[in-house]
């Protein structure tokens, strides 16, 4: 999260919140799976795969948020002359790829 106190001047559609939604909900599905299969001393080989497929949910979900930041947001922040929005999304991108 940014320190940023800069507020959206529009909304995101709900099929995207409930979009976003259900993959993290999937991610954390598979998170506890995850942890019930160290938890139940499984193979170390399934659970690297099963920890990627988690890495992979996450990183696919941001893709999401980003596609429709860049679509909506920053085209917004672009149209009010609004440097900052651009500046916080190389921000949040630079930590979202480390």
């Amino acid at each position: 999260m940014s320190d940023s106190k800069h507020r959206h001047h529009h909304h995101h559609s709900e099929e995207h919140r409930r979009e976003v939604s259900n993959r993290l909900a999937r991610a954390i599905g598979h998170l506890q799976k995850v942890k019930q299969m160290v938890d139940d001393d499984e193979d170390c080989s399934d659970v690297l795969i099963q920890l990627a497929a988690v890495k992979s949910a996450i990183n696919n979900t941001g893709k999401v948020i980003l596609k429709d930041h860049m679509e909506h947001c920053i085209v917004h922040a672009v149209e009010d002359g609004d440097t900052e929005m651009i500046d916080e999304l190389n921000a949040a991108i630079d930590k979202f790829m480390k």
